[in-house]
C-alpha cells in the first residue's frame, strides 16, 4: 500500500472515531466520519475542533495547520461516501452482530483493495470477518483511549487475514506516529486480557476485607509504581465499559476462573454509578464530598502490592505462552498501552521468578482455587534457570 494520499474512512463518530481521526489527518489523509445520528457527528466536530485548538495553545500546531487539517476531515451519515477510501476503521457499539451488518454494507461500496478494519477492544476479529465475502481483507486495528494521545495500537490479524494486510496496516499505523503490536486473534488481545488481574485481584482483596479501595490504590500508585490505582483507573474508564470487557474476556475463554468478573463491580453497573462520567463509582466525585482517607500501612502495601503483580506477570507469561504476542511486544503494549511502570515480563526477571512463583504457590496454597494456577512457562523458566529477556 502507498502509505501517502489515502483516504481514510471511520465508522462511529464518538470519542474513539473522532480521536482515530485527529491521527489520520494530522498524518496527512483525507478523512471521513460517518455516523447515523446527525447530533452525534455535530458533537463529533466540535470535539475535534476544540482538540486542534488545544494544540496551538500547546504550540504544537499552528493556525494555519489546523485549517489545513481540518480541511481534510469531513463528515456524513452515508456509508456510500466511502466509495474513495482506501482504509476504513470502525469504532461503533461492542456488539458484534451490529458491526457484521455494518461491515456487510460497507463491503457493497468500497473497493476489493480496500482494507477493512475494527477497532474492538475484545470481539472476534475472525468472527466479524466471516460476515464479508473478502475476510482475507479484514484485520483488528485497536486504538486505546483517547486515541489521539495513547501511543499504543494493537494489530490483530484473523484466521483468514491475508498476511500483506497485516504487514501494510502496520507499517501504515507507524507511519501516523503510533507504536504498534502484533497479537493473536484471542479474547482481549494483549492489553486487555495481561491488565485483567489488575482490576479483579484488586477487587478480590476488597470483597475479602483485607484492605480498603483507597488503600488498594495507594498501595499500587505509592508502593507499586503505577500512575493510577485500580479502582480509580476503573472509575475513569467506567464500569459500562470495563466491566463488560472483564465478562467478555470471562466468557469467551470458557469462564476461566482467572478472568471471573467481581459483583462488587456488577453492582455499580447495575445502579448506573459509572464512575466519574455518572459522578459516582468506587468514589464519589460530586463536589463537597470527603475524601476517602489510606491506611497508610507499608508491610499491608506490600502484600497488596506483591498479589497484584504476581497475577499480572503470571498471565504476561501466559499470553507468551500461548503464543499471542511475543515477549517484547507484550512489555511494550503494557507500558505503552496502559502506562504501567515497567513492562511485567522484565519486572519478572528483576524480581526473581523464584520470588513470583512463591507468591502465586501461597494463593493457590491459602486459596485452592485454579485461578491462582501458575503458568507453565512460569514452571519453566525457574526450572531451567531461565529468565523472559
Amino acid at each position: 500500500m502507498n502509505l501517502t494520499n489515502i483516504n481514510v474512512g471511520v465508522i462511529g463518530s464518538g470519542a474513539m472515531g473522532s480521536g482515530i481521526a485527529i491521527v489520520s489527518a494530522l498524518a496527512g489523509h483525507n478523512v471521513i466520519i460517518s455516523d447515523t445520528n446527525e447530533l452525534a457527528l455535530t458533537k463529533a466536530e466540535k470535539y475535534i475542533k476544540d482538540n486542534f485548538q488545544k494544540l496551538i495553545e500547546k504550540q504544537k500546531i499552528t493556525e494555519n495547520e489546523k485549517a489545513e487539517v481540518l480541511h481534510r476531515i469531513s463528515f456524513t451519515n452515508q456509508l456510500k461516501q466511502f466509495a474513495n477510501c482506501s482504509l476504513i476503521i470502525e469504532a461503533i457499539v461492542e456488539n458484534i452482530e451490529i458491526k457484521k451488518n455494518v461491515f456487510k454494507e460497507v463491503e457493497k461500496v468500497v473497493s476489493n483493495e480496500c482494507i477493512l478494519a475494527t477497532n474492538t477492544s475484545s470481539l472476534s476479529i475472525t468472527s466479524i470477518a466471516s460476515a464479508l465475502q473478502t475476510p482475507e481483507r479484514f484485520i483488528g486495528i485497536h486504538f486505546f483511549n483517547p486515541a489521539n494521545i495513547m501511543p499504543l495500537v494493537e494489530i490483530i490479524p484473523g484466521i483468514a487475514t491475508h498476511a500483506n494486510i497485516t504487514i501494510n496496516s502496520k507499517n501504515l499505523i507507524n507511519a501516523w506516529g503510533k507504536t504498534t503490536v502484533i497479537a493473536k486473534d484471542t479474547p482481549g488481545f494483549i492489553v486487555n486480557r495481561v491488565a485483567r488481574p489488575f482490576y479483579s485481584e484488586a477487587l478480590r482483596i476488597y470483597e475479602e476485607g483485607i484492605a480498603s479501595i483507597a488503600t488498594i490504590d495507594w498501595a499500587m500508585k505509592e508502593i507499586g509504581g503505577f500512575k493510577m490505582g485500580p479502582f480509580e483507573l476503573m472509575d475513569m474508564i467506567g464500569h459500562d465499559v470495563n466491566y463488560v470487557v472483564t465478562e467478555t474476556v470471562w466468557t469467551q475463554l470458557y469462564f476461566d476462573p482467572k478472568f471471573k468478573p467481581a459483583l462488587t463491580q456488577k453492582r455499580l453497573l447495575e445502579a448506573g454509578f459509572l464512575g466519574k462520567k455518572s459522578g459516582k463509582g468506587f468514589y464519589n466525585y460530586k463536589e463537597g464530598t470527603a475524601k476517602n482517607e489510606p491506611q497508610k500501612d507499608n508491610f499491608l502495601g506490600k502484600q497488596i502490592v506483591n498479589r497484584i503483580l504476581a497475577m499480572l506477570i503470571n498471565e504476561a507469561a501466559d499470553t507468551l505462552y500461548l503464543k499471542i504476542a511475543s515477549a517484547s511486544d507484550i512489555d511494550l503494549a503494557m507500558t505503552k498501552g496502559v502506562n504501567y511502570p515497567k513492562g511485567l515480563l522484565k519486572w519478572a526477571d528483576e524480581l526473581g521468578i523464584a520470588n513470583v512463583i512463591k507468591e502465586l504457590n501461597n494463593l493457590r496454597e491459602f486459596y485452592d482455587e485454579d485461578r491462582y494456577r501458575i503458568s507453565p512457562l512460569l514452571k519453566q523458566k525457574f526450572i531451567l534457570k531461565q529468565t523472559f529477556f
